[in-house]
């Protein structure tokens, strides 16, 4: 698929650049969510510090310029770009099935790859949002999100992000066709909706998607009922100290929700 990063919208806010031998230092607080190993490549290094500094163009072009062996910082710019900065939802769907396209291939190259299954489970995930839950189901994303998202975590259980989407995936589902039928047919439960988010806090505490994502998945579950819960969230997401460009923007969705 060809996409055109080249109208991709500016990252609009300040951050970090992690130059040299900084992006190594902070790598494991960087990347405590996605568990995405460190790369011996310097150009593969150099495209996740223009990705980490809020360039998700030229990360993407450059990651799909040195190949395969980048999908992660490719699919990664791809999708919080499309997450937070695309408006234009025809554009965001071509983001998304990018994403999907590129972490299928890399999966089927290398079957242990953490984050090529975990990418197929976020833009699956995405594309379910768009075009809703209930035509996602119909369209078997579903099961093809509960796929990537298992062996995701059977291949490294302490992935946050991995755990942030299961979380939401069960939530999702309770929301759109209730517990019942969504326990029998995709076997997903609040109990375990809450254990997922609950252990992504645990593993990134520092991390503002993961309290933000636990408002939204306690809001989906439970409504009103749990109103001071959501509410906290957010405001625990909102006064977390970002350090890069993603945990910029999703704090600063996060005080959005608060407005």
């Amino acid at each position: 698929m060809s996409i055109d990063s080249k109208i991709w919208a500016e990252f609009p806010y300040e951050t970090e650049q992690y130059l040299g031998a900084a992006l190594k230092k902070n790598w494991q607080r960087l990347h405590q969510g996605d568990c995405e190993p460190w790369p011996e490549s310097e150009e593969i290094q150099q495209a996740w510090r223009l990705y980490h500094q809020g360039e998700f163009s030229q990360a993407y072009d450059l990651a799909n310029k040195i190949g395969p062996q980048a999908h992660v910082v490719a699919n990664k710019a791809c999708g919080i770009y499309a997450n937070h900065l695309e408006t234009d939802d025809d554009i965001r769907i071509n983001l998304y099935e990018d994403i999907a396209e590129r972490a299928e291939t890399a999966a089927d190259v290398n079957p242990d790859d953490i984050n090529a299954w975990y990418f197929q489970a976020f833009a699956y995930g995405r594309l379910g949002q768009l075009i809703s839950i209930t035509a996602a189901l119909k369209k078997g994303y579903g099961n093809k999100i509960k796929t990537a998202l298992e062996n995701t975590l059977e291949l490294e259980p302490e992935h946050a992000e991995a755990n942030i989407a299961f979380g939401l995936y069960n939530a999702e589902i309770i929301d759109k066709i209730g517990k019942m039928i969504g326990s029998l047919t995709y076997g997903v439960s609040a109990e375990n909706a809450i254990e997922h988010f609950q252990e992504a806090i645990r593993l990134t505490p520092e991390s503002p998607i993961a309290q933000m994502e636990y408002g939204n998945g306690l809001y989906l579950l439970y409504g009103d009922k749990k109103i001071d819960q959501v509410t906290q969230a957010y405001i625990d997401a909102s006064e977390v100290e970002p350090v890069e460009a993603m945990e910029i923007l999703d704090q600063e969705l996060a005080k959005s929700e608060l407005e």
